[in-house]
């Protein structure tokens, strides 16, 4: 896969971080749900029997949505993970521990359904100490999420996780204060524990997934990694798009329709004070038109390397005046970029490219046709 199929990113890869997040937010409605049970707390409005169907059916939500994650993980070529390393915990190659805790979640919660099904054909006993460990399946898949998630940055997540982990601290304590103070010295060291936890997250946080470097410190393998060469400095800034007008130099571009070989370098800066990077594809066109062609791309960092596009600029024209068009990308697919340009004066440009990366170069092509209105 080249570096700007991992720049745009598949349909697969929101479906594995949105079934992912999903889960997450249902599993932990799960667990506050069976906390409200454990208490035999209801109301005329909220019986029991509704709060505890209600608990069931969500559990049931949390594990399908786990499984569209990891069919979806599994399907997405960018990571070597298999179906094996969706199952069989700190076996994979990739971020192997981090993955392994997803792994572990999901083995637990599999054998919470097997269990339920077979609810009748198991002693109430068996039933209910497989059952205890959906709950150590919550803290297993928060590490797994932010350890092993390429979007962990994003305000969004971040907001979703803190609320996550603060709507079952709630119930945690809701639960500790329902009967107090029996068995007092267990109740005090799961409230210490309540307060203990969400610092040490924080801080593995702050030096973890959120810290320079995560991606190879977390296990992501050499050969990922590889598909973007980050440079040591950020990218120079685009020239300011100031107005231009239509100037003799146009005319040493032909007419659209026309191709053009590409070649040329791919760069990436490093992270900025938001997080994000800038991807720069610099190349110049031969054979059919004499130019340049200059891409941005600037978004999150990708886990393997790469972006979630945020915002782009694209420049184009001869080598006289290589900025004479000026616009942005509006599709990326695989190898492929789409883009429109214009320039005063004159009819838009969408530009068709496809540039595959070898190594650090860029040896790729340029359609041009004019664009709709």
């Amino acid at each position: 896969m080249s570096v700007l199929a991992a720049t745009s990113a598949s349909w697969l890869w929101y479906l594995a971080r949105g079934a992912g997040l999903t889960a997450l937010a249902a599993l932990t409605a799960s667990v506050v749900l069976g906390v409200v049970t454990s208490v035999r707390w209801s109301n005329p409005r909220w019986p029991r029997f509704v709060i505890e169907l209600l608990h069931r059916n969500v559990s049931l939500l949390a594990f399908v949505l786990i499984v569209v994650h990891v069919a979806a993980v599994v399907a997405d070529a960018f990571a070597p993970i298999g179906l094996k390393d969706t199952l069989v915990p700190f076996a994979a190659v990739y971020r192997p521990l981090w993955l392994g805790f997803g792994a572990a979640a999901s083995d637990l919660l599999l054998a919470v359904l097997i269990t339920s099904m077979l609810r009748h054909r198991v002693s109430h006993r068996l039933w209910r100490f497989v059952h205890w460990f959906s709950y150590l399946a919550w803290p297993l898949v928060v590490v797994h999420g932010l350890g092993t998630g390429s979007d962990t940055r994003l305000g969004f997540v971040l907001a979703l996780y803190v609320g996550c982990v603060a709507a079952v601290i709630l119930a945690v304590w809701w639960r500790l204060a329902a009967g107090w103070p029996d068995r007092l010295g267990v109740r005090l060291g799961a409230l210490g524990a309540t307060a203990v936890a969400p610092v040490v997250l924080a801080v593995w946080l702050g030096s973890g997934p959120l810290a320079a470097g995560w991606s190879s410190r977390a296990g992501t393998p050499q050969s990922i990694l590889a598909r973007v060469t980050s440079a040591a400095t950020p990218s120079p800034p685009s020239p300011p798009m100031t107005p231009t007008t239509v100037s003799p130099a146009a005319a040493a571009l032909p007419a659209a329709p026309f191709t053009a070989e590409l070649a040329g370098t791919q760069t990436q800066s490093t992270p900025d004070a938001d997080g994000n990077v800038t991807v720069r594809i610099l190349t110049t066109m031969t054979g059919g038109a004499d130019g340049v062609v200059d891409l941005e791309l600037v978004g999150q960092p990708l886990a393997g390397g790469g972006v979630v596009l945020g915002s782009s600029a694209v420049t184009m024209g001869p080598n006289t005046e290589p900025a004479l068009y000026r616009g942005a990308v509006f599709a990326l697919r695989g190898d492929r970029i789409t883009a429109d340009v214009s320039t005063p004066g004159r009819p838009k440009l969408e530009l068709d490219i496809t540039a595959p990366l070898v190594g650090v170069s860029i040896a790729g092509r340029l359609s041009v046709e004019q664009a709709g209105p």
